[in-house]
C-alpha cells in the first residue's frame, strides 16, 4: 500500500479518486508545525536553531497519518509544488522520523501543477527525493521573519506605546502607502485651460485641441489663466485654417500574458471588486477541484506562481479551441512565448490557466458565483493570450491658420481588425487619455471651418492612493515579497489598524504613520525598498543552491541586533523629540497666517508636542498640567472639519441646565456635563464609541451617551437589577458583576430585558463570574517568569482581561486579546504595571516540574541533488 500525504482534505479526496486502489491519500491540513510565539524560537546564538511547535490538532492528524504509514510499503509527499509546499512535506517528514515510523519504507515526492488524473498520474510515474535547498530557502525566510518581528516589536511596544507590531515585509508595504500620501500632502495644485474646437473641412465636423499659438509648441501650463484661454480662443476665431496634413499609420495592440498571481489579484480587483484575500480563497477551491456534476475536477493550475510559461501541450490545445471557435484569423502563425518583467520572477512554474481550454465558463453551471466569475477571467485571459493582435490604424489630422502662426490638431484611432479584444481587454488602474475614434476622410489643403470653440479649466490632481490592485503591482515591480504573501501582507495592515479603506483605496492611520516614522528614523536601513528587494534575491540563491542560508542569516543578524542593541539606552522623550521633527509638517501644518503652528490654541504661551500615555501617542501643551489641552495625533483638520478635532460646546442639558461639551483628551474623545466646580468635583463624562466619530457627535447623542448605563430591568431570575453601558471592551449588560457583550453600540439603547436575562445566563453558564465569588479564570497560561518563576496567566477580570504574574495584575490594553497575546508583550505589561515580583528561593524554583525542553529542528542537508522546483 502506499500512502500520498497532501494539504487540504479537499485535495485528498480528489486525488484518491484518480489513484484507486492500493493507495491511500490523507491530509496535514496546511502547515502542521510553526515556530512557537516567545522568544527563542529561534536561536542566534546557536547557529540559528529552529523549536518548532506543533498544536493539538496536527498532533491528532499526524498521529493518524502515522498509523497509516506503519501498515505501508511507501510514502509519497505531494503537497503543493513551491517553498511552502515543500516546507510541509519536510516538516511532515520530521514528524514521522521522530515516530520511528519510517523505517524500511521509501519515500518520495512528487509535484504536480494541476490537480487532474492525467497530471496526478504522470507525476506519481517520476517522483523525485526532497529539494532540501527549497527546504532552506522556506528556514532562512521564516527565521528572518521571526528575528526582525520578535526583534521589533518589543522596540515599539517600549518606546512608542500603542505601536502593535512590526514585520520585515509587513512595514516596508505600510511605509509604501505611507510615502504616498506624503507625496499626496506635498502636492500643489496648478491651473491649466485646454482650448477645443469643432471643425469640418468640406466633411462631417470632428473635434481638434489648440496645440500651436503665437508660432510655438503650446506646452501644457502655457494656459495658465481664464484671461490666457479667452485669448486663445479669441485668436481662433479670427484666423483661417486649412488642412495642413493628414497622417495614417497602422498599428498593432497585443494582448496581455496570462495569470500570474499577482496579475490576477489586480485584474479580479479591477474588474471583479474582489479583495486579494477573496481572490486566493476562490482560486485555491478551483484548483483542489470542484464538483461539476458528479464529478470533482481541478479547474485551474496552481495560483501561486508569477511565470508566465504554459506548457506546450496546453499552448496547442488553445490554438485548436480559438480556430475552432473564432475562425482561423484570430490564430497567429506561431505560438506566443511570454516573459516576466517583474522584478526577482523566478518563473519556474506555469503561469495560472484552465486545465481545459475546453471547458468554457457558460457550460460550468455548478459553480458559485464567485468561482464562476474568477474561472471566467481566467479563461478569457488565457484565450487571449494566444490570440492575434488587434490591427488599429493611428490617424493624425494637422490643422494650420493661413498665417502659420496657430494649429490644431485631431486624434482618432480606429480597430480595423479586433483579434484578441474579442475576448478579453486588461483593465486599467486610472482613467487614461484614450485616442478619438473614428475621423472623418479629409484632404490636405482643404479650407476649414470653425463652429464651436470649447475653453476648458483643469488642475492638475495628486497621485492616487493605493488600491489593493495598485499596491500589489508595486510590491511586485519592487521585488518585495512573493506571490503567496501579497494577500496576508495586506490583511496584516488592516488588522493592525495600521491603515483604513476609503473607496477601496488604502488611507494610513495615524498609528501607522508613526509606527513608519520610528522605523525610518531608527532603523532605516531595514525599511528601504532595495534592502528588502535584495534580501529577496539572496533568498533566490538559496533556493538556487547558490547561497547558504546560515550565512544569510548570519549576515543579517550581525548588523540587525546591532541596531537593536542600540535602542536600549534611549528615551522615549527622545524618540518622540525625533518624531516631533519628523513629522511636524503633518501634525502641525502651516496655518498659512504666519503664526507657530505649534502654539496651544488654549494657554498660548505653550508649544505642542507628541506625549504618550499607555493607550499610545497624543499632541499635548508643554504647560501641562496648568494647561490640559490635548488632541489625537494628526493634522488638526484630519476629519475634514478643524471644529471636529478640538473641544466644543454641544449645547445646555434640559434637566440641570448645565453645558455639555465634546472634548479630546489623551485617552480619546469624549462628552462632559458641566465643569469642575473643585478639586473633589467630577463631571460626569463618556467616552465616544468608534462608531460615533467626533464630526458626528450633537447635543442629543451626547446626552444618550451621558445617561449610560441605563437600567433594562429586574432579572427575574435572581431579582437584581440589569443595566445597559459602554466599557472599554466595548457595548454589554450586567447584573450582580456578571458581564455580558452586546452585538453592536446601537443595542445598549435599544436591548430589551428578554435579550439582556438570556445574555446573563449564557454568559453565566459559559463561566461568567456571577458576583465577586470564586476566583477568576485563567484564559491562557504563558509560562513562568523568566526571573522570578512565578506563572504568568491571561485572566478573565469582572472589568476585562488582564494578565496576572504574582500579585501583579496588568489589563491588557484594547489592541491586545487574550487569545493572541504573547509572553514577551505580558512581560512587558508586568514590568510597567509593578516590575519583576520578587524572586523565590533556588530550591523552590528547582523544584517545580517543568516540561522537558524541546529538541531544536534544524534542517539537514539531503545526501544528493535534486531536481528543481520554484
Amino acid at each position: 500500500m502506499t500512502v500520498v500525504i497532501v494539504e487540504s482534505p479537499a485535495k485528498a479526496k480528489t486525488i484518491n479518486k484518480y489513484l484507486g486502489k492500493g493507495y491511500t491519500v490523507l491530509a496535514s491540513y496546511g502547515h502542521i508545525r510553526d515556530l512557537p510565539s516567545k522568544d527563542g524560537s529561534v536561536k542566534p546564538d546557536e547557529d540559528f536553531a529552529m523549536t518548532w511547535d506543533m498544536d493539538p490538532k496536527s498532533s491528532k492528524r499526524l498521529s493518524d497519518i502515522a498509523d497509516a504509514v506503519k501498515s505501508a510499503d511507501r510514502v509519497i509527499l505531494a503537497t503543493d509544488p513551491d517553498r511552502e509546499g515543500e516546507a510541509i512535506s519536510w516538516h511532515v517528514l520530521e514528524v514521522l522520523t521522530k515516530k520511528r515510523v519510517l523505517k524500511d519504507k521509501v519515500v518520495q515526492r512528487v509535484t504536480f501543477n494541476a490537480i487532474t488524473q492525467s497530471a496526478v498520474q504522470a507525476a506519481m510515474a517520476a517522483p523525485r527525493e526532497l529539494d532540501m535547498e527549497l527546504v532552506e530557502a522556506y528556514l532562512a525566510r521564516r527565521a528572518l521573519d521571526y528575528l526582525v518581528g520578535f526583534t521589533l516589536s518589543p522596540v515599539l511596544w517600549r518606546k512608542l506605546p500603542g505601536a502593535r507590531s512590526a514585520g520585515r515585509v509587513q512595514s516596508v508595504a505600510l511605509k509604501i502607502v505611507v510615502d504616498r500620501e506624503i507625496e499626496i500632502e506635498k502636492f500643489r495644485t496648478e491651473e491649466y485651460w485646454t482650448v477645443e474646437s469643432e471643425v469640418s473641412a468640406e466633411s462631417p465636423p470632428f473635434t481638434a485641441r489648440l496645440v500651436q499659438l503665437a508660432g510655438k509648441k503650446l506646452a501644457k501650463f502655457d494656459l495658465n489663466s481664464e484671461v490666457l484661454a479667452h485669448a486663445a480662443r479669441d485668436t481662433i476665431q479670427t484666423s483661417s485654417f486649412s488642412i495642413e496634413d493628414v497622417e495614417q499609420k497602422p498599428g498593432r495592440k497585443t494582448p496581455p500574458p496570462p495569470f500570474t498571481t499577482s496579475t490576477l489579484q489586480q485584474e479580479a480587483a479591477r474588474k471583479l471588486g474582489f479583495s486579494a484575500s477573496r481572490t486566493m480563497q476562490t482560486a485555491q477551491k478551483l484548483y483542489e477541484g470542484v464538483d461539476i456534476g458528479g464529478e470533482t475536477t481541478g479547474l485551474i493550475t496552481y495560483m501561486r506562481t508569477d511565470g508566465v510559461f504554459i506548457e506546450p501541450n496546453a499552448i496547442a490545445e488553445n490554438r485548436r479551441m480559438i480556430g475552432e471557435r473564432f475562425g482561423a484569423a484570430y490564430v497567429p502563425a506561431e505560438p506566443r512565448h511570454y516573459k516576466v518583467k517583474a522584478k526577482n520572477a523566478q518563473e519556474a512554474h506555469e503561469a495560472i490557466r484552465p486545465t481545459s481550454m475546453f471547458r468554457r465558463p457558460d457550460t460550468l453551471r455548478h459553480l458559485d458565483p464567485d468561482q464562476a466569475r474568477l474561472y471566467e477571467l481566467i479563461w478569457k485571459r488565457t484565450v487571449a493570450s494566444q490570440m492575434e493582435a488587434a490591427r488599429v490604424e493611428n490617424t493624425v489630422i494637422s490643422i494650420l491658420s493661413s498665417d502659420k502662426q496657430t494649429g490644431l490638431r485631431a486624434t482618432g484611432q480606429v480597430i480595423t481588425f479586433d483579434g484578441y479584444l474579442a475576448v478579453y481587454e486588461e483593465g486599467k488602474d486610472e482613467v487614461e487619455d484614450e485616442d478619438g475614434g473614428r475621423l472623418p476622410a479629409v484632404r490636405a489643403g482643404t479650407a476649414t471651418q470653425v463652429h464651436e470653440i470649447k475653453p476648458a479649466q483643469h488642475f492638475t490632481e495628486p497621485p492616487a492612493r493605493y488600491s489593493e490592485a495598485t499596491l500589489v503591482k508595486k510590491l511586485e515591480e519592487l521585488g518585495i515579497g512573493r506571490p503567496s504573501t501579497y494577500a496576508s501582507i495586506l490583511t496584516v495592515l488592516r488588522d493592525r489598524a495600521y491603515v483604513r479603506m476609503d473607496k477601496n483605496r488604502f488611507i494610513p492611520e495615524d498609528k501607522g504613520r508613526l509606527v513608519t516614522a520610528f522605523l525610518d528614523q531608527f532603523f532605516h536601513k531595514y525599511v528601504q525598498y532595495d534592502f528588502t528587494a535584495d534580501l529577496e534575491e539572496k533568498l533566490d540563491l538559496v533556493s538556487a543552491g547558490e547561497l547558504n542560508w546560515k550565512q544569510l542569516l548570519r549576515d543579517f543578524w550581525t548588523d540587525f541586533h546591532a541596531a537593536a542593541d542600540g535602542m536600549t539606552e534611549l528615551r522615549v522623550t527622545q524618540v518622540l523629540d525625533t518624531l516631533n521633527e519628523a513629522l511636524g509638517p503633518h501634525i502641525f501644518p502651516d496655518k498659512g497666517d504666519g503664526s507657530n503652528p505649534r502654539a496651544c490654541p488654549t494657554c498660548s504661551t505653550g508649544l505642542l508636542s507628541l506625549k504618550t500615555s499607555r493607550f499610545g501617542a497624543f499632541i499635548g501643551c508643554s504647560n501641562y498640567p496648568e494647561c490640559k489641552f490635548t488632541r489625537p495625533v494628526g493634522s488638526p483638520d484630519s476629519e475634514g472639519n478643524s471644529e471636529a478635532s478640538g473641544d466644543r460646546d454641544l449645547g445646555a442639558d434640559p434637566e440641570t441646565g448645565k453645558m455639555v461639551s465634546l472634548k479630546i483628551g489623551r485617552f480619546g474623545p469624549y462628552v462632559q456635563l458641566g465643569e469642575a466646580e473643585s478639586k473633589e468635583d467630577k463631571p460626569k463624562r463618556s467616552s465616544l464609541p468608534k462608531a460615533w466619530p467626533p464630526a458626528t457627535i450633537d447635543l442629543e447623542r451626547a446626552l444618550k451617551l451621558l445617561s449610560l448605563p441605563r437600567t433594562v430591568g429586574v432579572n427575574p431570575e435572581d431579582g437584581k437589577p440589569i443595566t445597559a453601558g459602554l466599557g472599554r471592551f466595548g457595548p454589554f449588560v450586567a447584573s450582580d458583576g456578571t458581564f455580558a457583550n452586546l452585538s453592536g453600540f446601537e443595542e445598549i439603547f435599544e436591548v430589551g430585558l428578554n435579550r439582556a436575562v438570556t445574555l446573563i445566563a449564557e454568559k453565566r453558564a459559559g463561566g461568567g463570574r456571577p458576583g465577586r465569588a470564586g476566583a477568576a479564570a485563567a484564559l491562557k497560561e504563558l509560562g513562568d517568569h523568566p526571573e522570578s518563576g512565578d506563572k504568568i496567566q491571561v485572566m478573565a477580570g469582572r472589568y476585562g482581561p488582564y494578565v496576572k504574574c504574582g500579585k501583579v495584575n496588568a489589563t491588557l490594553p484594547k489592541e491586545m486579546t487574550p487569545e493572541t497575546v504573547t509572553v514577551e508583550q505580558a512581560l512587558a505589561l508586568i514590568a510597567a504595571k509593578g516590575g519583576v515580583t520578587s524572586k523565590k528561593a533556588p530550591a523552590k524554583k528547582a523544584a517545580a516540574k517543568k516540561p522537558a525542553a524541546k529538541k531544536a529542528t534544524t534542517a539537514k542537508k539531503a545526501p544528493a541533488k535534486k531536481a528543481k522546483t520554484a
